[in-house]
């Protein structure tokens, strides 16, 4: 008779209860990550070659030159708004003189701050003791910069930037240093300084 009893509760309550609503597997998944589009880049190897014929920087339009326009529009590129400032970064390239860089207000600027002529000694230690500087060696040539001297990125950069470019700025800079050893070894190019040799330049001229 209790068990009777007991049952019939049971089935009362489990009738009156409400039912629990679905989860949906798609509102228990991670929202994906926002796209993130690559920097637009309207400039091709055509946009440099006009550049270089124009200044008189393409002697030949062979394989190789052509491999190195290429590889400068993807560089330069996407940090320039047009063709002029896509010029001037081009310049920097072909037209290098470390007396003139020194008499700069802007490099002498950067040559009063603290640790710059530190970062400069190391600096050129680590272009002498390697090979043509790519990407990878500049990585390991800033690398030991910083694991000998207590310095920023902004301390190391600076003097890197104005004694093998010639010029104070941003990563745009950068990207002309990874086009100059390529540039240097490129015979349809007129003559390139490449790295060893400005940081030799640069530092003669310093002292």
């Amino acid at each position: 008779m209790r068990l009777a009893v007991a049952m019939r509760l049971l089935r009362r309550r489990s009738s009156h209860s409400k039912a629990e609503p679905a989860v949906h597997c798609s509102s228990m998944l991670p929202k994906p990550a926002l796209e993130i589009h690559p920097a637009v880049n309207p400039f091709t190897a055509g946009d440099v070659a006009a550049v270089l014929l124009g200044r008189g920087w393409l002697r030949r339009e062979d394989a190789a030159a052509a491999i190195w326009m290429a590889e400068a529009a993807a560089l330069l590129g996407p940090r320039v708004a047009n063709r002029e400032d896509l010029g001037r970064l081009l310049a920097l390239v072909f037209e290098y003189d470390a007396h003139a860089v020194l008499s700069s207000r802007e490099c002498q600027e950067v040559l009063a701050r603290r640790g710059t002529r530190d970062v400069l000694r190391v600096l050129a230690a680590g272009i002498l003791d390697g090979g043509p500087v790519d990407s990878n060696r500049l990585k390991e040539i800033v690398a030991g910069i910083k694991a000998r001297l207590p310095y920023s990125s902004r301390e190391i950069f600076h003097p890197l930037r104005v004694a093998l470019t010639g010029r104070v700025g941003g990563g745009e800079l950068d990207r002309v240093v990874l086009l100059l050893d390529r540039a240097a070894q490129t015979e349809g190019l007129a003559p390139v300084k490449d790295v060893r040799t400005r940081i030799l330049e640069f530092c003669a001229a310093l002292d």
